[in-house]
């Protein structure tokens, strides 16, 4: 056993195991910080957010371990850099917003992981972005939009959406407007979100129905305004 995990002098350039713990808990609270400050300005539902909110939070205690590592060692620097250059994530993030906070959970690792100085900048712009993201959500949203039911359309990559569902949206919805566009199924298909205003005479149940026989689709969600599917 290490001599100084029973007390004994650590070595040099080491920090102590109650700082490291510290340094951690101080992220853990800060991840959060971040991860409240994201959730309470996007405009998801809480089960489509979990994920990624978890991920700000996960990120932001090993961006704070990392930080540790390296310390002042331009060398451990460099290691890491090449170690991490192999990971290769498929996962696309649907909303390039999401990656700004991504970045803000990554600097505000950095800075739980790197001192007390460097803490108070974090403690300092957590509320400024919060002020900032939540003015920012409320700009160019159309508060019709938001009260209107969601289709969310899986689309094989290659197929032109117009043409693939433009002749069931024409039959069933007096209005539809593409809110969002992403990627399914590891690049597989397109992710495609309406705000939808169907015709009186037509069903959630009828339109999905005929949305899952339209060739190209692979899945088909609909949701209500008071979030029930």
């Amino acid at each position: 056993m290490p001599e100084w995990l029973t007390g004994g002098p650590l070595p040099p350039g080491a920090l102590a195991p109650e700082l490291v713990v510290l340094r951690l808990v101080q992220a853990a609270c800060l991840g959060f910080l971040v991860a409240a400050v994201y959730f309470a300005t996007q405009r998801k539902k809480r089960a489509e957010a979990s994920s990624f909110v978890a991920t700000l939070v996960l990120l932001t205690v090993l961006i704070a371990m990392v930080s540790q590592v390296i310390g002042d060692s331009v060398a451990r620097a460099f290691s890491l850099v090449g170690a991490l250059s192999i990971v290769r994530f498929r996962t696309v993030v649907d909303d390039t917003r999401d990656t700004a906070f991504v970045i803000f959970a990554v600097i505000v690792g950095m800075a739980a992981g790197s001192g007390a100085g460097a803490v108070t900048v974090a403690l300092i712009g957590i509320p400024i972005v919060g002020v900032v993201a939540g003015l920012l959500s409320f700009w160019g949203r159309d508060p019709e939009v938001t009260k209107r039911p969601t289709l969310v359309v899986k689309l094989a990559v290659g197929m032109d959406p117009v043409a693939a569902l433009g002749g069931v949206f024409a039959k069933h919805l007096a209005e539809h407007k593409l809110t969002a566009t992403g990627t399914a199924k590891q690049g597989a298909a397109l992710e495609l979100t309406y705000a939808v205003l169907p015709k009186p005479t037509s069903t959630a149940v009828a339109i999905v129905t005929e949305l899952h026989k339209t060739e190209g689709v692979t899945g088909v969600e609909w949701s209500e305004p008071n979030g029930k599917k």
